[in-house]
């Protein structure tokens, strides 16, 4: 599992346990963390194959999830479950996220230094092999450099016109494809807002 979806060694135990659960609903676990605090925080960040969680999805998960959890008991202190779609600017966590989102802007830091620096941000360009191509700009011209996909510590999308512009598109099309003749833009603003759905339970 990449260590963009779970990074700690308790991040990935608690990944294998829950991934199932996600899949078997029909969903994909995009991010785990569990998040330190006077009351832990289980952050579970998930979406369809195809994209398009709701909110209702995010409750259905966090109700699998917090069964399975309490039946491997992995966690022996009180947590908080947050269950969440992964908002417009998405982090970027499977090698297939980069091929999905070519042609976006992307910001990606890496675990050591790459020509002197850590952080890039510039436009996906796909994948080749294990390496994800990012066009950025050097000395006033755009290059496209290759970066190992196990060099990556953290990635997410930039939240542009152009993102927010697709994701109308994408809404609007589901919302076509289910039938429905309504289409309520005021769900895109309110994710820009929030960057994401939520449900959460206690245990």
């Amino acid at each position: 599992m990449s260590d963009l979806i779970a990074k700690t060694t308790i991040d990935q135990r608690l990944a294998e346990i829950v991934t199932p659960v996600i899949e078997d609903l029909g969903f994909e676990l995009v991010r785990l963390r569990l998040m330190a605090g006077k009351t832990r925080t289980l952050q579970i960040m998930a979406d369809r194959p195809d994209g398009g969680i709701e909110v209702s999805d995010c409750a259905e998960i966090s109700t699998a999830v917090s069964a399975i959890l309490d039946v491997e008991d992995p966690l022996e202190d009180t947590y908080t479950l947050e269950v969440s779609s992964p908002g417009i600017d998405r982090p970027l966590t499977r090698l297939k996220d980069f091929d999905a989102w070519d042609g976006y802007e992307a910001r990606i830091e890496t675990t050591e230094l790459i020509d002197g620096r850590r952080r890039f941000r510039g436009i996906l360009a796909g994948t080749e092999g294990d390496e994800v191509l990012l066009e950025i700009e050097e000395g006033g011209e755009a290059v496209t450099i290759g970066l190992q996909f196990d060099w990556l510590s953290d990635a997410k999308l930039v939240l542009t016109d152009e993102l927010i512009a697709e994701m109308l598109r994408a809404r609007k099309t589901k919302e076509i494809e289910a039938g429905s003749d309504e289409f309520d833009e005021t769900e895109i603003e309110d994710q820009i807002e929030t960057s994401s759905d939520t449900a959460s339970v206690k245990d």
